[in-house]
């Protein structure tokens, strides 16, 4: 058992560091498969999982300048206040109608996934875990403002509260850091290169996911702390090693083979839990 979470935690550290947006996703059903956690669980434990390799992330990004503070903090801030909402709404769910959720959600990030590869492949080239060039800053603007660089007016905080609001009731509903709609949002709005937009999604997936564990935390009457360590310590061991091989084997062909694996590994947990459903 003590293996088979850290595996876990090395599948999802490297995912999530391999992937322009959309890796943390693999989180939930690996929980479900591999080591039978309820979902309700399964999502909780997800978030903390996500939240530590994402940070890992962050730090090693760090001296690369691409984190845009102002809008992380405003899209990161909004969604962390709305996890908690949606970790509620999670828990009123039946297990069965919120994976059924999940793996329609899963299928679109596949779908997303598989078509970023094939019309936009120089982003797919573009992972959290990889390095970048002086050539990847671009400076903010924002789409809604006529000035030439970033201010956070009325119209521009609307856009990126909106944005943060969706994700992160996304993130506490079904465990994920929403780096699928957190990626496409800052290139809409701020229009800065797919680098800056990456690297920025980190920082606030970690904002987002903490909030929605700690609201796990504190609505269960027992979280498993040691497998959650478990599961972590090997998600840092992952994003670590996605950082040393991410500008080697990153591209379209890796994206494409991520989203046919999230749209087996979606079927196959939905029908493992129709099986204990007895349906």
């Amino acid at each position: 058992m003590v293996i088979l979470s850290i595996l876990i935690g090395l599948l999802i550290g490297t995912v999530l560091g391999l992937t322009g947006a959309g890796g943390s996703i693999f989180a939930v059903p690996l929980l479900i498969l591999l080591l039978n956690l309820p979902v309700g669980d399964a999502v909780g434990l997800a978030l903390g999982a996500v939240a530590i390799s994402a940070l890992i992330g962050t730090l090693n990004n760090w001296q690369g300048k691409y984190i845009l503070w102002l809008p992380a903090l405003t899209l990161g801030l909004s969604g962390a206040l709305f996890a908690p909402l949606g970790k509620y709404l999670g828990n009123q769910v039946p297990d069965l109608l919120l994976l059924l959720g999940f793996s329609i959600l899963a299928f679109t990030v596949a779908i997303i996934m598989w078509r970023q590869a094939s019309t936009a492949p120089q982003h797919a080239e573009v992972v959290r875990s990889g390095t970048g060039s002086e050539h990847d800053y671009i400076e903010p603007i924002c789409r809604f403002n006529h000035a030439e660089t970033f201010r956070l007016t009325a119209k521009c905080f609307s856009a990126l509260l909106s944005a943060g609001i969706v994700v992160g009731l996304l993130s506490g509903l079904f465990g994920v850091g929403g780096g699928f709609l957190i990626v496409p949002a800052l290139l809409f709005i701020t229009q800065v290169s797919m680098r800056q937009a990456v690297a920025t999604s980190l920082l606030i997936i970690t904002f987002i996911s903490t909030i929605g564990f700690l609201s796990f935390a504190a609505s269960s009457p027992a979280v498993n702390w040691p497998l959650l360590a478990k599961i972590c310590t090997g998600g840092v061991i992952g994003m670590l090693g996605g950082h040393v091989v991410a500008d080697k084997i990153a591209g379209p062909q890796l994206q494409k083979i991520f989203s046919v694996s999230l749209m087996i590994t979606a079927l196959i947990t939905l029908g493992d839990q129709l099986v204990k459903e007895g349906i």
